[in-house]
C-alpha cells in the first residue's frame, strides 16, 4: 500500500520562506518521477514542480519558477520542496505525489496524500 505524508506547512509572513517535506513508501521510491501540487478551496490541483527519479532533470509551473526548489533524497524515500520569497498567493494546500514522466497533470496521479497547509500572511 502506497502511503505519502507532507509535513513542513504553516504559517509564514510574505517574502519569507518555507522547506515543505514529503516521505512515500510502498513502492520502490527510485523508480518514480515525483511531483508538488498544490489546491486552494474552489480550484483544480495544481501542478507546481517534479523531479526525476535521478534528479537530473527538474520541471516548473510559470507561477513558482525561480522561488521554489524541488530536491529529493532516494536513500530516504523524501522529496522536498524549498519555497522562497512566499506570496499571499501561494496560499494552499500542498501535495507531493509520484509522477511518473512528470506529466504535473493531478487527473493522471495515483497515489495522494493528506497535504500540509501553507498560508502567506501579506
Amino acid at each position: 500500500q502506497v502511503q505519502v505524508v507532507e509535513s513542513g506547512g504553516g504559517l509564514v509572513q510574505a517574502g519569507g520562506s518555507l522547506r515543505l517535506s514529503c516521505i512515500v513508501s510502498g513502492l520502490t521510491f527510485d523508480d518514480f518521477d515525483m511531483g508538488w501540487f498544490r489546491q486552494t478551496p474552489g480550484k483544480e490541483r495544481e501542478g507546481l514542480a517534479c523531479i526525476n527519479w535521478l534528479s537530473s532533470k527538474t520541471y516548473y509551473a510559470d507561477s513558482v519558477k525561480g522561488r521554489f526548489t524541488i530536491s529529493r533524497d532516494n536513500s530516504k524515500n523524501a522529496v522536498y520542496l524549498r519555497m522562497n520569497n512566499l506570496r499571499p498567493e501561494d496560499t494552499a494546500m500542498y501535495y507531493c505525489a509520484p509522477d511518473q514522466g512528470c506529466y504535473l497533470e493531478s487527473e493522471k496521479i495515483l497515489h495522494w496524500g493528506q497535504g500540509t497547509q501553507v498560508t502567506v500572511s501579506s
